[in-house]
């Protein structure tokens, strides 16, 4: 007989960014297990798993869902009552967004952690996530029967601020899809580029990366133009701001599509990832995969995800994000090592590989 799971599927309701990324490629392969009858849960219960962020209509609900904190918290509400009003009893509830809903009926309870940054770097979370998170969080996470987590970084993190074992606590590294990320031999264009990806908010540190961008010479600018892709996230009018100043140079992408994305990462000259905190890091292993040297910063999980294969910098030092720009654009011979090494790191990840290993906690958790 197989076991009744349920997942909390609301991040798929909006543009896939990590977190979205992360259930929706996990579930997927779920799916295919002979021992786990899986449910979703999107405001109702529902057996199919469905990528409503490719549904423009459901995107702009979400959107101004979010943006006005109102509405957002009275959804908020009627999705917990919800919950537990048209909930079955079920074997297991997986949450992989944090904070379990209160009333879904589950004899056992899994979380996913991704990171501290609402509580460590408040000023890169709007207040309203903020508030959510320090009033919700602790109450529900001591409650879970065990947590995953992308790093070995977010675990001693968790380890220093919930009571709770060691051994319920399992690393679990993240993914890519190598059928659309992978290195195809893309022919670099005339005018080449630098690509960064990442939605535009503070935590991402794009401001310093156009500042330091900026203070580049205007020949290297001509010859090496800077484009951001990504969801326009919040709090990002300075950044905008700075776009427009130097359009000349830099573009601004917005959202794409993963085979978009994937030919953008293949005809890049170099792949930038200068963000303050990262509980795992998906782009640039993607760029890797794409044969694409990358510089990323050398904060939090990043180095434990980009290992040998990565020129890291400091994200705080603008500075230093340009000086390490220009090393790795300037030596060619450097280039073809951090290539190499990069394609090499990227097989080391798949969903596959990490699905597999939810399914190893699942089926521990149950029998336990």
């Amino acid at each position: 007989m197989k076991h009744k799971i349920v997942v909390d599927a609301l991040p798929l309701l909006s543009s896939f960014t990590g977190i979205g990324r992360y259930t929706y490629e996990v579930t997927k392969q779920l799916q295919k297990s002979d021992a786990f009858a899986i449910e979703f849960f999107y405001g109702y219960f529902s057996s199919n798993l469905i990528e409503a962020s490719s549904n423009p209509r459901l995107k702009s609900v979400k959107s101004s869902i979010i943006k006005n904190s109102i509405v957002k918290s009275i959804v908020r509400k009627v999705l917990f009552w919800a919950s537990g009003l048209f909930s079955k009893k079920y074997d297991l509830y997986w949450e992989p967004n944090f904070i379990p809903l209160k009333s879904i009926k589950s004899e056992r309870v899994i979380a996913t952690v991704h990171y501290f940054s609402w509580e460590l770097y408040p000023e890169f979370q709007p207040s309203e996530r903020v508030k959510y998170f320090k009033k919700n969080f602790y109450k529900q996470i001591e409650k879970v029967d065990f947590i995953i987590t992308g790093s070995e970084f977010t675990k001693q993190e968790i380890l220093n601020r919930i009571g709770i074992q060691d051994e319920k606590i399992r690393v679990i590294y993240h993914g890519l899809n190598h059928h659309v990320f992978y290195d195809c031999g893309l022919e670099k264009p005339e005018q080449k580029y630098i690509l960064a990806v990442g939605s535009l908010e503070p935590r991402k540190n794009l401001k310093n990366l156009l500042l330091a961008y900026e203070m580049m010479d205007n020949n290297f600018k001509d010859t090496h133009h800077l484009i951001l892709v990504g969801a326009s996230g919040w709090n990002n009018s300075e950044i905008m701001s700075k776009i427009d100043q130097m359009q000349k140079w830099v573009k601004y992408s917005g959202y794409v599509s993963d085979e978009e994305l994937a030919m953008l990462y293949g005809k890049a000259s170099l792949f930038i990832y200068p963000s303050f905190y990262e509980g795992f890091g998906i782009p640039p292993l993607e760029a890797m995969a794409c044969g694409v040297p990358v510089v990323c910063s050398n904060s939090s999980s990043l180095p434990e995800v980009g290992g040998d294969a990565v020129v890291y910098c400091d994200p705080y030092s603008v500075e230093n994000i340009k000086e390490k720009i220009e090393l790795v654009l300037g030596d060619k011979e450097l280039q073809k090592q951090m290539i190499q090494k990069g394609l090499e790191r990227a097989k080391m990840f798949s969903w596959d590989k990490s699905a597999m290993e939810h399914m190893k906690v699942f089926e521990e958790v149950l029998k336990n």
